[in-house]
């Protein structure tokens, strides 16, 4: 049977959204029932050095507006801290938390035992080969952790 383009997409969107709503509920059972993903996306690129409402909206693809109302649920949360830049007090300085650090960790081991659970489903060999053709499909340095697919490729 022949599928289309469309199909091929769904099933991409299928899987992903397969893993991260599991990864989601495990981690509201483990006490982060505030968690979204688009909190890790934001959380990441602060950690990677994004310390300003427009550089995680450059780095996530969102407006300076939206990564702003993010960051300020993430500081209300106590997943990021938001302290006066010692250089300019007019500046604040974005920092993941240690809280903030525990559920990105949290996170990783859940989708570690995720993808277990997809090689116990499907086989080491064909799981493997999966991961092999994605990475060929899409390449190696295609998705940084700290920003969706397409902002990588668009920034080089």
């Amino acid at each position: 049977m022949s599928r289309s383009g469309a199909d091929l997409a769904l099933l991409l969107l299928g899987g992903y959204r397969t893993l991260v709503d599991a990864a989601t509920a495990e981690l509201a059972a483990r006490g982060y029932d505030d968690f979204r993903p688009v909190h890790d996306f934001v959380m990441r690129a602060v950690a990677a050095g994004a310390d300003s409402a427009s550089e995680v909206g450059r780095r996530t693809s969102v407006s300076k507006q939206a990564a702003a109302k993010t960051i300020a649920v993430l500081v209300d949360r106590g997943y990021v801290s938001s302290e006066a830049d010692p250089a300019d007090a007019r500046r604040k300085r974005l920092r993941v938390t240690e809280l903030g650090f525990d559920v990105l960790r949290q996170g990783e081991a859940i989708f570690d035992g995720l993808r277990e659970a997809w090689e116990r489903r499907i086989g080491t060999t064909e799981l493997a080969l999966l991961e092999e053709r994605l990475t060929t499909l899409v390449g190696d340095g295609a998705v940084r952790p700290d920003a969706p697919g397409w902002v990588a490729q668009d920034a080089g």
